[in-house]
């Protein structure tokens, strides 16, 4: 059936003029179509990368990477979900250890070594962009203690990131669980009505009067995935650590201290990182019941 109407036999000026109208507006939903099917902004923020932090010494699980889930180890079953995401063009594991690295490179993942002096995950995403001599304009960070992350939060991010040009950083939050609210190892976080991001904390926030959690206030949980604006974190690293960040040890704190905008999506997940040993009893049971090999 065609869109638009054809001329009938008995065509005069007039009916001319109203088919030309209706081949305009014909042409114009077209475009608008197209628009909508194409969301992904050409020629800005095009390319991206995802980079997988590694490490083996952590003062809560030493060796967590390595952690096997399933008979896998953790670093793998992120990975693996990781490389289900169509927005990333490329994906590496940044890691000071060669134990991670060998493993990483049994099961085909690409690797970049990083120094070990590197104070966070954000660091070594930026050694580890510098190190892969090819340009990206978006970096996500994906924390390897995420078995579970959905491919389709790290494209929302990365879309999020490509729609706001006043931001330099997007992220993603859910629905945070009554049980997690004094929970110090699940950050909460609070954003405006425009979706940027206003504060990041250990602690409940907002905290009310009264002290006690509020069954109808609707809390966001943060999610451990970070999508940088490559230009900004090349920067990153040289700004010096700010008073909050240090209190909070979060380091998305350190983006906002400095005025620096983060655009905050909010998802529907089930969180289920890795904080500790015994996340992966819970991991475990958890795929088991979803029957995930």
């Amino acid at each position: 059936m065609p869109i638009c109407p054809p001329p009938s036999e008995s065509s005069d000026s007039g009916s001319r003029a109203w088919i030309f109208h209706g081949l305009a507006l014909c042409a114009a939903a077209a475009a608008a179509g197209a628009a909508y099917l194409y969301r992904r902004p050409r020629g800005f923020r095009t390319l991206a990368v995802g980079v997988i932090p590694a490490r083996y010494a952590s003062s809560r699980f030493e060796g967590k990477p390595l952690a096997l889930i399933l008979g896998k180890p953790m670093i793998q079953r992120t990975w693996e979900r990781v490389m289900l995401a169509t927005s990333l063009d490329h994906v590496v594991v940044a890691t000071d250890d060669d134990k991670i690295a060998e493993c990483c490179r049994g099961f085909g993942a690409d690797v970049i070594m990083t120094s070990v002096s590197c104070q966070n995950g954000s660091e070594r995403c930026c050694e580890a962009l510098q190190k892969l001599g090819k340009h990206y304009d978006i970096v996500v960070n994906i924390q390897g203690d995420e078995p579970l992350i959905e491919p389709e939060i790290i494209d929302g991010v990365v879309m999020a990131l490509q729609r706001a040009p006043d931001a330099v950083f997007s992220t993603a939050a859910t629905a945070l669980k009554p049980e997690d609210a004094f929970d110090t190892n699940r950050v909460k976080c609070v954003v405006d009505n425009q979706g940027y991001a206003i504060y990041f904390s250990r602690g409940l926030i907002p905290f009310n009067k009264s002290g006690k959690v509020n069954p109808k206030f609707p809390y966001l949980l943060h999610l451990g995935i970070s999508c940088f604006d490559s230009k900004f974190l090349k920067i990153y690293p040289e700004l010096a650590p700010t008073p909050l960040q240090l209190e909070e040890d979060l380091e998305q704190l350190k983006v906002l201290e400095n005025g620096y905008r983060m655009k905050v999506i909010k998802v529907d997940h089930d969180a289920h990182g890795v904080d500790a040993p015994e996340d992966v009893e819970k991991i475990e049971a958890l795929m088991r019941a979803r029957n995930i090999q």
